[in-house]
């Protein structure tokens, strides 16, 4: 009985500071207006610069660029507000936040998991944007309503893995501006995707590592779930041979980089 007990003050421990810390941190987000304003208009850009850009350059059979395209944006643009996660675990790092965390009776387990449940909340308004952004610039959903919601949450799914990932950056760079450069890797890997082209335009030798990296899998699922037949068309498989991969690779993520980050919390 008295185990029992324990285990579950442990567990409710664990759940009230996580959620506690991840209210600190959607706060900070949001008492800093600069940074929702900012995101936005920048997301506006770089979607119109991508619309109305390469939309002119790029025609694909029987589906409309932008059609092809907003899927791939969305689903990117979770790595893009990842950066800032990463930038701001090393601030909470180097400012001290952390050290007085660890002087209070909570699991160390907390802090992480509130910064990936607010950092993931964060991105899930990031994608709301930028999906009504494409509605305005011409993008259509030619799905069910269902999948449309599917694809939606699998984005935020997708977010949530990828936060562990910027977590273990910002304990590991120590420095903000050394966590926003380490960040920036991820910037390279968007574009060897299927994201904002064809697999099948690159060079051969290419066409290997970008067909079977994950963000292509994330973007093919989204697109399949959103664009249906006319997907299915172009990526050449239905939509539930790109969700489950995409679900093993978010799994994966999960599965390397949550036990990465706790040990360097452990050992920072």
């Amino acid at each position: 009985m008295a185990v029992t007990t324990i285990s579950t003050g442990r567990a409710s421990g664990l759940a009230v500071s996580t959620m506690q810390i991840a209210r600190r941190a959607f706060l900070r987000y949001l008492r800093t207006p600069q940074l929702v304003v900012l995101g936005t208009v920048q997301n506006a850009l770089f979607l119109l610069c991508f619309r109305y850009v390469f939309g002119g350059a790029i025609t694909l059979p029987g589906i409309s660029y932008v059609d092809f395209l907003l899927p791939g944006f969305i689903t990117t643009s979770v790595l893009f507000s990842g950066i800032g996660a990463a930038t701001v675990v090393a601030e909470d790092l180097e400012q001290g936040f952390v050290d007085r965390l660890r002087s209070l009776p909570i699991p160390r387990l907390s802090f992480l998991a509130g910064r990936a449940l607010a950092d993931t909340a964060w991105s899930a308004w990031g994608l709301l944007v930028a999906t009504l952004v494409g509605f305005a610039v011409g993008f259509r959903i030619h799905g069910s309503a269902p999948e449309a919601l599917a694809a939606f949450a699998l984005c935020v799914a997708f977010g949530f893995a990828f936060e562990w990932f910027f977590i273990s950056l910002g304990l590991i760079a120590g420095t903000p501006q050394a966590a926003q450069g380490m960040a920036l890797i991820v910037f390279p890997f968007t574009f060897l995707s299927s994201a904002y082209v064809p697999v099948g335009t690159m060079p051969g030798w290419l066409q290997a590592f970008a067909a079977h990296q994950p963000i292509t899998y994330m973007v093919d699922a989204v697109r399949a779930l959103t664009q249906g037949s006319a997907a299915e068309a172009v990526l050449g498989h239905p939509a539930e041979y790109w969700v489950l991969r995409s679900l093993l690779w978010a799994l994966g993520l999960v599965l390397l980089f949550a036990p990465l980050a706790v040990i360097k919390y452990r050992r920072s």
